[in-house]
């Protein structure tokens, strides 16, 4: 169903058919830097297609994709977005992927099922490190792809210039598809060189077509020869006829276009403006054309036709009414109400319905066949990336998207305690549907803290927290690990006596406590003789030690030491397992402030990856944060990207994405693991000893 409750109807150019559908239902996927227009080009083609009455826009809220309340508050896509429509026969779904680097994991996740992509882009210098992330994963996924020059009415750049400009994002050539048409310093339409045919755009409706003449028909002459060159560069048959000055068929260009498209060794450039609804109608056509269906995208993954059908889960919504709904690419076969599936964890579910996503809305539809993309009802076992199958057994799985590491964390709690099991529930819904979130539980302090991909990402989280799954909670920063440690042996007696009627309680041990070097954890020996602690007691008293290390002088655990229990003494009658729990207690916590106590910080290994524009300004932004550089190198396969490794602390690196975003327009990142333990002292440490102090 439409936005305003049409249904999806098929739209040809005037004068054309309907044409018999001979790749099946298509699954195109839009994707580009963020802020280049992809959710109104959505939208576009929508309206072009008649799927809905009238064309929204992002600003006001009204558009099909972005239909989450957080996507609207924001104006920016935080989800990939589905919507399904007919063009000239065809049955297509559209998906309206994130552009921003802190949600491109579901770009990742859908990309594997699609037929093709379309990169929606302009001529935006600043963006063009943007671009290069999108094209790589096209790139790596073999993904045969379009790209879409957006705003085209508003470039301050020649479109040879713009081209120019983009490539070296692309390991791809790309090949320019259309040149413009100028009308004094304004774009008024456009040349196709397949077709030989200019056009002249006209406002929401389909360009006109008008002849060329003069300087117009030179530029498009010029333009069309480059482009034959170009496609002749794969195809022997093509570069004799241009050697021989032999104009090829028209038909021949286009099986060239869509043959070296799907082989992925040239990129098509067409132009528009999607929010005029310009270039529309030639993108469609070219889809239509040029892409490849199903069958092609299932021989990509390896799935070859046959009775069983085979889906791949590209995204899991919880919505307020029908439950879980898992959106699939139906690979082969057929899927209908009651289909059983097999996950590949060879789990069986059955499915509650068939439906067609349409933003927000899902509508029920009938039986779907292999190339459809829809969403199965209350397949409760199915996961974001499963590969499901109707045949008895599991598949292997034919994609995966391993979500990259998580950059930034909070410590989260729900607002009321009432609502600390619907937390833990919403906690499940909320990593279902973004495998990208990371939720750790911390035993040693019984903190959750939620770990994602930036700030935005997180403030969307916490956003769906409260309004999706109506759980408040409240935030603050994740708690360092700390630790602390002792420089100075010491010997120390601790007695527990206590007589009160009856049995009474009593404990003694002499304790032996002496540094251990860094990383070498907690020892306990037993250097008992002549029974003065019987043995059976000993296990005790190792555990009363371990209670009391769970927090030492500075308040924090201490570690890298060894304890030894060397003498003692007990009662026949009042000595007990407990009573000599609580001495091994008291002498730690007695003999600990004596051995010169001192605050370990953990030091992590940091490898941030960014364009080389910015290395100088990572090695600043690392210095000014006490890290210590230890190089950088060209990141490999990368032209124009660097890595940066340091050593770092913990503690300095809790907001470190939001800087190293800031110095490289949104797309460095970094990875970290844990290296080792440095000790921490001076003002940094008495901070921080006084904070957790006052926590306490």
């Amino acid at each position: 169903m439409g936005q305003n409750g049409t249904s999806p109807t098929s739209v040809a150019a005037k004068g054309g058919t309907k044409a018999i559908n001979s790749k099946g239902p298509r699954c195109i996927a839009l994707v580009g830097p963020f802020q280049s227009g992809k959710t109104t080009l959505l939208e576009a083609i929508l309206a072009r297609t008649g799927a809905i009455a009238r064309q929204g826009t992002v600003d006001a809220g009204t558009t099909v994709g972005d239909a989450s309340k957080e996507a609207r508050h924001h104006k920016m896509s935080v989800e990939a977005s589905f919507a399904t429509t007919e063009f000239m026969g065809d049955s297509y779904t559209f998906i309206d992927c994130p552009g921003s680097v802190e949600f491109i994991h579901d770009m990742r996740c859908v990309l594997p099922a699609v037929d093709a992509a379309v990169v929606v882009c302009e001529a935006d210098e600043k963006k063009v490190p943007q671009l290069q992330l999108i094209l790589r994963e096209l790139e790596d996924q073999n993904i045969p792809h379009f790209l879409f020059l957006n705003k085209i009415d508003k470039a301050d750049k020649r479109v040879r210039e713009t081209i120019a400009l983009l490539q070296p994002a692309s390991r791809v050539p790309l090949l320019l598809r259309q040149i413009p048409i100028w009308n004094g310093d304004l774009i008024a339409g456009f040349v196709d060189l397949a077709l030989e045919r200019a056009h002249v755009y006209k406002e929401g409706a389909a360009s006109e077509v008008v002849d060329l003449t003069g300087a117009d028909l030179d530029r498009e002459k010029d333009a069309r020869f480059t482009m034959l060159e170009r496609l002749a560069d794969h195809d022997d048959e093509l570069m004799e006829q241009l050697l021989e000055d032999i104009q090829p068929p028209r038909d021949k260009v286009f099986d060239d276009l869509a043959k070296e498209l799907c082989e992925r060794v040239v990129c098509p450039v067409l132009l528009g403006a999607a929010i005029r609804s310009n270039g529309v109608l030639r993108l469609l056509k070219a889809l239509r054309h040029e892409a490849p269906g199903v069958q092609a995208t299932a021989e990509r993954l390896g799935v070859k036709p046959g009775y069983d059908a085979v889906a791949l889960v590209l995204k899991t919504f919880h919505t307020s009414h029908g439950g879980k709904m898992s959106v699939v690419r139906l690979l082969t076969g057929e899927a209908g109400d009651g289909t059983t599936f097999v996950t590949p964890q060879s789990e069986v579910g059955r499915i509650s319905g068939v439906f067609t996503a349409m933003g927000g809305n899902f509508v029920k539809r009938g039986q779907a066949v292999a190339g459809d993309t829809v969403a199965f009802g209350k397949l409760e076992l199915a996961r974001t990336g499963d590969t499901l199958s109707s045949g008895r057994q599991a598949r292997r799985a034919v994609a995966m998207a391993t979500p990259y590491p998580p950059v930034l964390g909070l410590a989260v709690q729900a607002r009321e305690r009432k609502d600390d099991v619907k937390l833990g529930q919403a906690f499940t819904k909320l990593t279902e549907e973004d495998p990208s979130l990371v939720v750790e539980h911390k035993a040693e302090n019984h903190e959750i803290a939620i770990r994602g991909q930036g700030e935005m990402h997180l403030r969307v989280a916490v956003e769906r927290l409260a309004e999706r799954f109506a759980v408040p909670v409240l935030t603050r920063s994740p708690t360092v690990g700390y630790r602390e440690t002792i420089r100075k042996p010491i010997t120390i007696r601790g007695r527990h006596k206590k007589q009160s009627g009856g049995h009474g309680q009593f404990g003694d041990v002499v304790l032996e406590i002496k540094p251990l070097p860094r990383s070498a954890g907690f020892k306990f020996e037993d250097r008992i003789t002549g029974g003065v602690v019987p043995r059976n007691y000993i296990p005790a008293v190792e555990e009363g030690v371990r209670d009391a290390l769970k927090s030492g002088p500075l308040g924090f655990p201490v570690v890298d030491l060894e304890v030894a229990l060397i003498d003692g003494s007990y009662h026949s009658v009042d000595s007990s397992d407990m009573a000599f729990r609580i001495a091994g207690r008291i002498a730690i916590n007695d003999g600990l402030p004596d051995c010169q106590p001192v605050l370990l910080e953990p030091i992590h290994l940091v490898e941030i990856v960014c364009p080389n524009e910015a290395t100088a300004r990572m090695n600043a932004i690392l210095s000014g944060r006490r890290g210590h550089i230890l190089g950088f190198d060209t990141r490999d396969g990368w032209e124009g990207w660097d890595i940066v490794r340091a050593q770092m602390a913990e503690a300095e690196i809790g907001d470190l994405i939001v800087e190293v975003r800031s110095a490289t327009a949104g797309v460095g990142s970094f990875t970290y693991k844990f290296d080792h333990m440095a000790e921490l002292a001076g003002r940094a440490a008495e901070q921080i000893v006084a904070a957790r102090k006052a926590a306490a």
